[in-house]
């Protein structure tokens, strides 16, 4: 059975999202009175995400629906140490790196970097843009209710900008810390990257957490990727396993514009991925590659959509998971072709690896296509590790167990080596493998 959806919204209506801040205090704020009720009032119009809407038909929020619903303080209470937060670091020393705990911009443990023409980099708070005139642009009617409620109520995040021409060397590493865990604590997060014609860098968002508890993560980030710009952009969600994680991203792409998309989900009880970027000009390429580590009664659900609106352009989609214990994963891949689309070049892939008989996949890739000149492939796996190859590297003298740990490696290193920039793949590979490490599996 669904959970009510009305007890939750009850919940939610109890608190008005925050208005315009004072004229001349926060720029970036003023004029969100009007954005924020909007969402609140589409979020109420759309429900409780439940099993009865297609979309999250194999996903039960039930769990959550029984919470109560808490907003996080609009400041944080107390900061950790660099110390207790450096494990969570990636990119090594010279990433430029803002840091967020419980949702609010943290100066002290941040370290953007020398200052560069023509790159804007700080927290939305504190932004010297009015946001107005940015949100939603990317989002419009593809939002669902937990994009809408993040609307309403968020209070930070990051901002940046990148002007025409301007190339960004080192990554961009946005680290959010929770250090709060009551249960039912909801954290907004809202991210703004604008990436001018012919720019380029490389973004990663980490999120971790520095306690236990069903605490819950809405976080929504906006790409708008100019005309021959190229924005590498990815997600790390390594939280709580009591946790519960909603994260979204929405990218517009123009014309001959290059868009890598990585979505790395390691944590959470229930986490959720929509991902989608629309070919608003032609000439454009997209990747999506994905990894999920599913253990326990974790569930982590992947949503993609590539939207080919223009002709000439190609997108390449590789999602990976490996599911262990009671673990469920959630694979939704869709491709839209457009009328006018010709010439379209669209491949996706999802590959499942099950190592325990209780863990399961509902993967569910999709084509749509009204253009008769296009070329389009998509296709699933789910299945155990080959004995074959496990035989392979056992008569080489390799235990049964470092050959599965091995094998099973191998199997997300694909995703990881997709990652373009270097610097970032020593610290997935490391939390990905003290992850991989938890995992036993039951099939020999």
């Amino acid at each position: 059975m669904s959970p009510n959806p009305l007890p939750v919204f009850s919940e939610i209506a109890r608190f008005a999202p925050p208005g315009d801040s004072p004229a001349g205090t926060v720029p970036a704020l003023e004029g969100l009175g009007a954005v924020r009720q909007n969402g609140l009032q589409r979020a109420a119009q759309m429900g409780f995400p439940t099993t009865r809407l297609e979309e999250w038909r194999y996903t039960s929020l039930a769990p959550l629906a029984r919470l109560p619903f808490q907003l996080h303080a609009t400041s944080a209470a107390l900061l950790p140490s660099r110390d207790e937060i450096a494990r969570f670091f990636l990119g090594g020393d010279q990433a430029r790196r803002l840091v967020f705990v419980d949702g609010v911009y943290a100066s002290a443990l941040s370290t953007p970097g020398s200052a560069q023409a023509g790159l804007q980099l700080g927290s939305l708070s504190q932004a010297s843009v009015r946001l107005a005139d940015h949100l939603d642009r990317c989002v419009g009617a593809h939002e669902n209710a937990m994009g809408a409620l993040n609307t309403a109520f968020f209070k930070d995040g990051a901002l940046i900008r990148l002007a025409r021409g301007t190339q960004v060397e080192e990554p961009i590493h946005l680290l959010f810390i929770t250090t709060r865990a009551e249960p039912g604590l909801v954290n907004h997060v809202r991210n703004l990257i604008l990436a001018e014609p012919l720019s380029r860098a490389c973004v990663f968002e980490s999120y971790a957490s520095l306690a236990d508890g069903q605490y819950v993560t809405n976080a929504l980030t906006e790409l708008s990727i100019g005309a021959g710009a190229h924005l590498e952009h990815g997600r790390l969600q390594d939280e709580s396993l009591e946790a519960f994680h909603f994260g979204a991203v929405h990218a517009r792409q123009d014309r001959d514009s290059r868009y890598a998309s990585h979505s790395i989900s390691l944590g959470a009880r229930i986490a959720r991925h929509d991902l989608r970027t629309l070919f608003g000009e032609p000439g454009g390429y997209a990747l999506f590659n994905g990894l999920y580590l599913v253990q326990g009664d974790q569930v982590t659900d992947h949503h993609t959509v590539v939207d080919h609106a223009q002709p000439h352009c190609e997108s390449h989609e590789f999602y990976h998971g490996i599911l262990d214990g009671r673990g469920k994963g959630v694979f939704n891949g869709k491709i839209f072709v457009r009328e006018d689309a010709q010439k379209t070049d669209a491949k996706q892939t999802n590959r499942n690896l099950l190592l325990s008989s209780d863990a399961a996949v509902d993967t569910k890739p999709q084509l749509e296509i009204f253009a008769d000149d296009v070329k389009c492939t998509h296709g699933a796996t789910v299945g155990q590790l080959d004995e074959d190859s496990l035989f392979y590297l056992q008569a080489r003298g390799i235990g049964r167990e470092d050959a599965r740990r091995m094998l099973v490696h191998a199997f997300a290193n694909a995703a990881i080596q997709r990652v373009a920039k270097e610097a970032l793949r020593p610290g997935l590979n490391r939390l990905v493998l003290a992850k991989l490490g938890a995992a036993k599996g039951d099939y020999e």
